[in-house]
């Protein structure tokens, strides 16, 4: 057997122990839970859960039941990676003294990432994209000397006009 990721779009009340509820029924379950972002959607009272989950179709499919019981949660879809955006945010702080700079700029510019700060020895850098683009950004900088990275979760949303909240929202 072998486990696949899968995105999951979980709508759910905007209510304390919501998140908490939800992560422990994966943790239950025994699965890890690879990625997860969490953020309120164009409902105040509703918020998005993206989660990437690595697990086989059977147990996922117990996982989506269970989660669908759980009095909080309204919706729940699976994002297929060909029908939807899905992104990731990094921030990584690189060495880049006088020496490298120049280069390290190149490659920030190459992946169209920002710098968003600045000092003598080192360059703060803003990326957005898949997480397959954040990890060659990251391999590119490596030579120069990783100080210090933050990665958010995926967060993602189905392609075209069609939307999940529409039907949610109560």
């Amino acid at each position: 057997m072998t486990m696949t990721k899968h995105t999951l779009s979980v709508l759910v009340e905007n209510k304390p122990g919501v998140l908490a509820r939800v992560a422990g029924l994966f943790s239950r379950r025994g699965f890890n839970i690879e990625s997860l972002a969490v953020g309120p959607t164009e409902h105040p009272d509703i918020s998005r859960m993206t989660i990437v989950v690595g697990v086989d179709e059977l147990p996922l499919e117990q996982v989506t039941k269970q989660l669908n019981k759980l009095v909080n949660v309204i919706k729940i879809v699976e994002l297929e990676p060909t029908t939807a955006v899905q992104r990731e945010l990094l921030l990584v702080k690189v060495r880049a003294d006088a020496t490298v700079r120049s280069q390290v700029l190149e490659t920030v510019q190459l992946f169209r990432a920002k710098v968003v700060d600045v000092s003598p020895e080192a360059l703060t850098i803003e990326a957005t994209g898949t997480g397959d683009k954040l990890d060659a950004l990251l391999r590119m900088l490596e030579p120069y000397g990783l100080r210090e990275m933050v990665q958010s979760g995926m967060v993602a949303i189905g392609r075209g006009a069609r939307s999940i909240t529409a039907t949610a929202a109560r």
